[in-house]
């Protein structure tokens, strides 16, 4: 009787969450596991909220693309490892990645790498490139993307 309780306020819990903001199956199945929800139980749990519209990896996948890109300005190498990291199927994290606006996304890396040219000291030109392109790619952009950028600075 205790653990059937316990598993329905575990499942009443994670609904009041999911409801509140998108969660991927990973955190939440990492929230039932704080609560002492294990195993089997887990699992059906996970199935019933899914089942109800509660939990989309889908969804939220595109939804975390959208704000890291947008708020972060990450580029899709760091989005889609952020991804792989909280367990998010392959074909849902491209899927996800394809839905962001190529035009915006260019623009966006324009003006991360415009920005912070101002702020970097340099040497010469190649010292500018090699800190430019390091930047970018800690952000998570491209390297082709960011050499023709680079290229275009000359």
């Amino acid at each position: 009787m205790r653990e059937e309780n316990n598993s329905e306020t575990a499942l009443k819990k994670a609904m009041a969450l999911c409801a509140g903001r998108e969660y991927c199956t990973g955190d939440i199945r990492e929230k039932l596991h704080a609560w002492g929800i294990t195993g089997n139980e887990c699992d059906r749990l996970l199935a019933v909220l899914i089942k109800q519209g509660f939990i989309d990896d889908s969804r939220y996948a595109s939804a975390y693309a959208s704000d890291r890109l947008r708020q972060n300005k990450w580029g899709k190498i760091k989005i889609a490892a952020m991804l792989r990291s909280k367990g998010i199927d392959e074909k849902v994290i491209t899927n996800a990645l394809n839905n962001i606006d190529n035009d915006e996304y260019q623009r966006i890396i324009r003006e991360e790498i415009s920005s912070h040219r101002r702020t970097v000291k340099s040497k010469n030109r190649y010292d500018l490139k090699g800190k430019l392109l390091r930047f970018g790619m800690s952000r998570g952009y491209e390297s082709h993307i960011l050499y023709d950028l680079l290229n275009d600075l000359d």
